[in-house]
């Protein structure tokens, strides 16, 4: 719980978060990502990505994040629930962290997979439809030479454009525009029949 107030303590526009930062807390953090406990461990490496690091502290965040990728589920599903939609923000950024960083196939296909399960979500498709840097990073993958990548960017794209929610013909409009619909007719092409019948069910949803 203490490590909980403390991340929200050094969100961007906390009025604690410059005192609490020259109190020498970058120590306590740094110590949290190497805990035992995994929710400890996000909530230390979460608190270093909401405040402002140099390059090199970046990296090293960044390093930590692959420790504890696996219990991201959790945390980001409980965030985008309860509405914070601040929270919300800081997730994607960090998502986007992680896709551009030089992490594992298996960290990204996780956290890809963790942006298809949140993109379920309405306040979570705003966020992501209002992130063309996101948008791309997935278009990108969807375009990687690894396979479980691409196929885990397609299911994103296929929880983004479903018929049967709300607002799903503007952001397939949207999607159109920026050449997912190209980028999923390519994938049908695909030798690998999971990610080809992924392609052609996504691409259902422009046609029903």
């Amino acid at each position: 719980m203490a490590s909980s107030t403390l991340c929200n303590l050094l969100l961007e526009f906390s009025p604690s978060k410059e005192p609490i930062l020259e109190s020498g807390v970058i120590e306590l953090l740094c110590s949290l990502t190497q805990s035992d406990s995994p929710a400890l461990r996000v909530n230390g490496i979460w608190a270093l990505m909401w405040r402002g690091k140099t390059p090199f502290e970046q990296e090293e965040t960044s390093s930590r994040t692959e420790v504890a990728v696996q219990t991201f589920p959790t945390f980001l599903d409980w965030s985008l629930i309860c509405g914070h939609y601040s929270h919300g923000k800081q997730i994607m950024q960090a998502v986007t962290l992680i896709l551009e960083a030089e992490h594992s196939a298996e960290v990204k296909e996780q956290t890809l997979c963790i942006l298809a399960n949140i993109a379920d979500g309405n306040t979570a498709k705003e966020l992501i439809m209002t992130n063309d840097d996101m948008l791309q990073k997935v278009k990108y993958y969807m375009g990687h030479s690894n396979v479980k990548l691409q196929l885990a960017a397609t299911f994103c794209v296929s929880n983004l454009i479903w018929n049967e929610e709300d607002g799903s013909q503007d952001r397939q409009d949207k999607l159109r525009e920026m050449g997912f619909v190209d980028a999923l007719h390519k994938l049908t092409q695909s030798t690998d029949p999971n990610l080809s019948d992924r392609a052609k069910t996504a691409l259902q949803q422009y046609l029903a």
